[in-house]
C-alpha cells in the first residue's frame, strides 16, 4: 500500500484504503479502481492523500489508531454536539448533555489506544473529507494520549486530558464559518474572532456537568505559549497547566500535517522540524522530545528517495528508532524499476539517509543541508 497524494492520482489506480466522510461514513472502499470523475470528486473534497494498492507495495500494512466503529461513533457525536453549539447563537448552560455523551466516546478512545503495545503517533484521516473541525478534535485527542500514556499518567488522569484534548476547539463552534474555511488572510477583526475561541470554549465547558475544570482549562490555554507569546492571556512558563502544553504541541502537529483549503498538508517530518524551531521557548523541551521519540515520521506508504539515488516506500517502522524505517525498493539510481523489489533497513545501513519524500505540492522534498 501506498501514500499518494490526491493530485497526482491516475486512472486505473487502486484504493488501498477506505476513504470516510467527516461523519465517519465510508465514501469509497477499498479496492475502488479510480476513474477521472472519481480523482476529480476526492480534489474537490480536499482531501490531500490517499492509499493506493498496486503490486509494488503489496503486502505493506498501515497500523489503524483506533478501530473503524471507534472512529464513526467519535466523529458522529463530535459532529452532533457541535452542529448543536453552532446552531445556537447564545450559549445555553447543561442544554448539550456534553460531559455524558463525551466521557462515553473518551472510554472507547482510551481503550484503544492503551491497548497498542507501545503507542506511537501516527498520520490519521488523512483519507478522510472534511470538516476539519470534527477530525482535527478527534486526531488531537488520539496524539494527546499517546503521549499522556508515554508520561504515566493513570487512568484518571488520561480520562481528563483527552477530553480536554477532544473539546479543545469547541469554541469555534460560535465562530463564523467564512472565518474559519477562510481562503486567504484573515483581517485584523477575523484574527481576534479566531482567537476568541479559547475564552468561548472555556465559559462553554467550564460549568457544564461531568466536564472536569482542567478539560476547560485546555481548552482556555492550548494556544498559550512558554515565552509570552500565545493568546488568550499571553501567560508563561509554568502558569500555563501541563495539560494544556500536551494538547498545544498534538494540536500544532495536527494542524500542520492536514490538508486545508488554503494550503497543502505537511508531512510528519516537515511538521516536527517546525515544532522544533520553538524547543524551549514556544514549548517545552522534555515535552517535545518525548513527542519527537513517538511520532513516526516516516509513515508506512511513503514514498521516498535514499541518498543512494534509490527510491522506495516504507514499508515498516521500529518502534525504537521510528525515524530509521524499512524501505522497500523498487526504484534504482537510474530511476529504472526493478524487477524484483527487494527491503532495506535503515536501522541498519547507517549510512543511508533519506533525502526526499513524495508531497502533496506535487514536488519532491529536498531534505539535504
Amino acid at each position: 500500500m501506498r501514500l499518494v497524494p490526491v493530485r497526482k492520482l491516475q486512472e486505473g489506480m487502486r484504493i488501498g484504503k477506505k476513504i470516510y466522510s467527516d461523519e465517519g461514513v465510508i465514501l469509497l472502499a477499498d479496492g475502488v479502481v479510480l476513474t477521472a470523475p472519481l480523482i476529480r470528486r476526492l480534489i474537490e473534497l480536499d482531501i490531500g492523500y490517499i492509499y493506493i494498492e498496486d503490486g509494488l507495495t503489496e503486502g505493506i500494512h498501515i497500523p489503524e489508531m483506533l478501530q473503524e466503529e471507534t472512529r464513526r461513533n467519535a466523529l458522529q457525536n463530535i459532529r452532533k454536539n457541535f452542529q448543536r453549539l453552532s446552531e445556537t447563537s447564545k450559549m445555553t448552560k447543561g442544554y448539550f448533555h456534553l460531559g455524558k455523551d463525551f466521557s462515553k466516546v473518551m472510554e472507547s478512545i482510551l481503550s484503544d489506544v492503551s491497548s497498542q503495545e507501545e503507542s506511537m503517533i501516527l498520520l490519521m484521516d488523512m483519507n478522510t473529507a472534511d470538516q476539519y473541525l470534527y477530525k482535527h478534535s478527534l486526531n488531537v485527542c488520539v496524539y494527546t494520549l499517546v503521549l499522556g500514556i508515554a508520561n504515566g499518567y493513570t487512568e484518571v488522569q488520561l480520562m481528563v486530558l483527552g477530553l480536554g484534548a477532544l473539546l479543545h476547539d469547541i469554541g469555534k463552534t460560535q465562530i463564523p464559518q467564512r472565518v474559519l474555511v477562510k481562503p486567504q488572510k484573515l483581517t485584523d477583526e477575523e484574527f481576534r474572532m479566531i482567537q476568541a475561541h479559547t475564552d468561548i470554549g472555556y465559559k462553554i465547558l467550564k460549568d457544564e456537568p461531568n466536564i472536569p475544570l482542567l478539560a476547560a482549562h485546555c481548552a482556555f490555554q492550548h494556544h498559550e505559549r512558554l515565552n509570552g507569546s500565545g493568546y488568550p492571556r499571553g501567560i508563561q512558563g509554568d502558569d500555563i497547566h501541563e495539560y494544556a502544553q500536551w494538547v498545544a504541541l498534538a494540536d500544532s502537529y495536527d494542524a500542520m500535517t492536514s490538508h486545508r483549503v488554503y494550503r497543502p498538508a505537511m508531512l510528519p517530518h516537515q511538521a516536527v522540524e517546525v515544532l522544533y524551531a520553538g524547543s524551549g521557548t514556544l514549548y517545552e523541551q522534555t515535552k517535545l522530545e518525548l513527542f519527537r521519540d513517538r511520532v513516526v515520521i516516516y509513515p508506512p506508504g511513503l514514498t521516498v528517495k535514499l541518498s543512494t539515488g534509490e527510491t522506495g516506500v516504507v514499508s515498516r517502522i521500529h518502534r525504537s528508532t521510528p525515524h530509521r524505517p524499512v524501505i522497500r525498493i523498487f526504484g534504482d539510481a537510474e530511476g529504472q524499476t526493478l524487477h524484483t523489489p527487494y527491503e532495506m533497513d535503515l536501522a541498519r545501513s547507517l549510512s543511508v539517509i533519506i533525502t526526499e519524500v513524495d508531497a502533496a505540492d506535487a514536488q519532491p522534498i529536498s531534505l539535504e543541508h
